[in-house]
């Protein structure tokens, strides 16, 4: 016992000698640090390297290679905020270090920091007016600037600078590309080639040249060629993939991958790629079976457990996605991407306010995490809150202008908005980050077609399905086009394309129904509705058409209303579905009913402002003045600005006897918010007189009957009544006869009627 112990004690001792050695001469230790991090870097152990050169700096803070060395690796790991704060310190250290200074120059260009890029750029040039790479830098920025022919100078500097380049050729070539040069393109890549013919991104670069001219045959081979120069690098695969996915080969790409999934057992890139391709091609629920698979083979790799609960998520199989998710944060309560996917878990479970917590909580330790803000963006626009969600949505473009998914969220506001300059925008730059991706073709194409212009969205649809022959998108969108020219046998086949390729597609089978319709044959719009139903019963969306399509055929309310119930069964935040059944309610008499849907739907989606505003309509209905206000107060109070709210609630104050000047600012609000408005405008009027502001009310009054001539909206008994008080008021006997006997003319029993006969009979001319 004791000779263990003076053992163990020696042992101590022996530790204590060797760490107190290490810590004697700061220099030494230093230099061992960084040696270490430089042998994991040429390893490819970046991480551990990053780790290393951070031990040296700690050592010494101003150890310029170290910083620059740790740049390099966080380079590597694709990480750019720290490798933008390690070349910042190194040229601080080392002003004459014109590497990092090039690095920094490229690290900026490629986030689209145009002008902090150029001040390295210009004096990179008076410097080192002979680096080839100082010339392609160059390039790149003019190209990012939009400047495109004077970056192909900058880039045929750098090859005659470096005539045996091949990422100068290459970089030539991709110009080239750009300003439609596809010959001297072409010529570029092969010389790229010819100077390194293993060269990956000369190789894949040329394939997809190939590819978009379809050149199929040759695109192959330089595709076939990259995987030979690099068989263990996926990329090459991923791009053969995407070649036969162009090409309308699935079932090739699908075996492909299967077979290359066994020649990556212990790459994640490369197994993960057969689960990518089954959701790049929409079909979901392979990808997750396919995940649920490498979850279970290698449960430790965090790229796969990401992906799969992302995957559960967007399947809506919540409680599976939340059990895995928080396994991580039970393990590590701060991981960003935990916390993200609960956000997104609480986002549609119904609680966007805890998500909105949560993915703030992200923000907070890490601000420029621009997935948080795309997802904070969602919940905020779970919220009711549209414009707080561009917001969030716009800075995750500009934190990371690479990411897509916030230009489809801003995309998608555009087109509820109507902005069709603003979705032209977001669709341009999402076909320039995914220009094999048919969405930013398809969103195109709705812009064109805004515009009837035929050929220009017609284009933009052909497009989309040539990049994905297998995606319903570009297929729903040319249909809309024919349809747009009452083409129905083209649009009806178009349609039923997509359903082909997508059965679940709401916009597909929207399309198909409108064909019917408008040909006026509603029967085969309902039998198309039934007919998808029974392909994918659990469609919400497929109820909501169906429901609506017997709701305006007035055939079948009954069918109406069980289609409408069968909706909000399956997803009790179908907004579109609760609105119409308490519509169809409320129009058979049955107001109760309508009421207690809009209630319900209150309950179930509390940030959704309209429903408040239907509800209140319907107490207004039943003179229940104090309930309607309560209930366009709150619509105020999810949506501050919401001016159908703001209108009836100033209305409603007004006629209870409420203060006048809060309905004034009301009333004010309404107006702003709906400047085209007679009904507003006639509110603000009314106010304005009780107030004996007349000249004002009567300018108000009769803008209300300008509008609602306007919008052929009839003539409305209200605004002459309205209009023939002010004129009385203000002595213009005449003008206020001529308007109270057109109330009566227009409707005899109008509810103010023997008011009217009243003022009549008073008056004198």
């Amino acid at each position: 016992m004791k000779t263990t112990y003076v053992r163990l004690l020696a042992g101590v001792l022996v530790g204590v000698a060797f760490l107190g050695g290490c810590t004697g001469n700061p220099n030494e230790r230093k230099h061992k640090y960084f040696e270490s991090g430089q042998r994991y870097y040429d390893k490819g152990k970046y991480r551990e390297a990053v780790i290393q050169f951070g031990n040296a700096i700690q050592v010494d803070p101003a150890y310029a290679d170290a910083h620059y060395q740790r740049a390099q690796a966080y380079l590597k790991l694709q990480q750019g905020r720290p490798a933008f704060q390690d070349l910042t310190r190194t040229i601080e250290l080392q002003s004459d270090n014109y590497a990092a200074r090039l690095d920094l120059a490229n690290l900026l260009i490629g986030a689209n920091e145009f002008k902090q890029a150029q001040e390295q750029t210009d004096l990179l040039l008076q410097k080192q007016p002979g680096n080839p790479l100082v010339h392609a830098a160059v390039a790149n920025l003019l190209a990012g600037e939009g400047n495109v022919p004077a970056a192909i100078v900058e880039a045929r500097k750098a090859v005659e600078l470096d005539p045996t380049s091949s990422e100068a050729y290459l970089g030539l070539a991709q110009l080239e590309l750009r300003s439609n040069q596809t010959d001297l393109a072409e010529s570029d890549f092969k010389k790229a080639i010819a100077l390194n013919p293993k060269s990956t991104p000369a190789l894949l670069a040329l394939g997809a040249y190939y590819q978009s001219a379809r050149r199929f045959p040759e695109a192959e081979q330089q595709d076939r060629a990259a995987i030979s120069a690099d068989p263990t690098n996926p990329d090459p695969r991923s791009a053969l993939v995407r070649l036969f996915i162009a090409e309308g080969k699935k079932d090739d790409a699908e075996n492909f991958l299967k077979q290359s999934k066994q020649d990556f057992p212990d790459n994640s890139a490369g197994y993960r790629m057969l689960g990518d391709f089954y959701f790049a091609t929409g079909d979901a629920q392979k990808a997750t079976a396919e995940y649920a698979s490498l979850y279970k083979a290698h449960p430790k790799d965090a790229q796969v457990i990401q992906n799969y609960v992302q995957l559960l998520i967007l399947q809506n199989r919540l409680d599976e996605a939340t059990r895995i998710n928080d396994e991580i944060l039970k393990d590590t309560p701060t991981d960003e991407n935990a916390l993200i996917c609960r956000g997104q878990i609480q986002t549609r479970e119904g609680h966007p306010s805890d998500a909105a917590n949560t993915l703030r909580t992200v923000m907070k330790s890490d601000p420029d995490n621009a997935t948080a803000h795309y997802h904070l963006g969602l919940a905020l626009d779970a919220l009711g809150s549209l414009s707080e969600a561009q917001n969030e949505w716009q800075a995750a473009a500009r934190l990371n202008p690479n990411l897509v998914e916030p230009q489809r969220a801003l995309a998608g506001a555009a087109l509820r908005s109507g902005d069709v300059n603003a979705l032209e925008q977001y669709a341009t730059t999402i076909i320039g980050l995914q220009p094999d991706s048919p969405d930013g073709y398809a969103l195109r194409a709705v812009v064109f077609l805004n515009r009837r212009e035929y050929l220009r969205a017609e284009q933009d649809a052909q497009r989309a399905i040539a990049v994905a022959p297998a995606n319903a998108a570009g297929y729903t969108q040319m249909g809309k086009v024919k349809l747009a020219q009452q083409q129905f046998g083209d649009s009806e086949k178009l349609f039923q394309q997509a359903l082909e390729r997508d059965p679940t597609s709401p916009d597909a089978l929207s399309g198909l129904m409108n064909t019917y319709i408008l040909q006026k044959q509603p029967d085969k719009a309902v039998a198309a509705a039934r007919a998808q139903i029974s392909r994918s019963p659990g469609s919400s969306a497929f109820y909501d058409l169906l429901g609506t399509a017997l709701f305006n055929d007035k055939r079948d309310p009954v069918g109406a209303t069980t289609a409408f119930q069968k909706a909000i069964e399956l997803d009790k935040h179908d907004t579109d579905a609760l609105s119409k059944l308490g519509q169809l309610e409320a129009v058979t008499g049955n107001t109760d009913a309508a009421l207690a849907t809009y209630l319900s739907a209150i309950a179930d989606n509390p940030r959704q402002p309209d429903f408040y505003l239907y509800a209140g309509g319907l107490y207004e209905s039943k003179e229940d003045w104090e309930h309607a206000k309560a209930m366009y107060q709150k619509a105020l109070e999810v949506s501050p600005d919401y001016p159908l709210a703001a209108n009836n609630l100033a209305f409603l104050i007004l006629k209870t006897g409420g203060n006048v000047d809060v309905a004034l600012s009301l009333a004010q609000t309404a107006r702003r918010g709906l400047p085209n408005s007679p009904n507003v405008a006639d509110t603000l009027g009314w106010i304005l007189y009780q107030k004996g502001a007349y000249k004002s009310a009567i300018d108000l009054f009769q803008e209300a009957l300008r509008l609602s001539e306007r919008n052929k909206n009839g003539e409305d008994a209200t605004f002459h009544y309205h209009l023939g008080l002010a004129y009385e008021k203000t002595d213009q006997p005449k003008l206020a006869r001529q308007e109270l006997e057109r109330v009566l003319k227009i409707d005899p029993d109008y509810s103010e009627a023997a008011d009217v006969k009243k003022q009549l009979a008073e008056l004198t001319t």
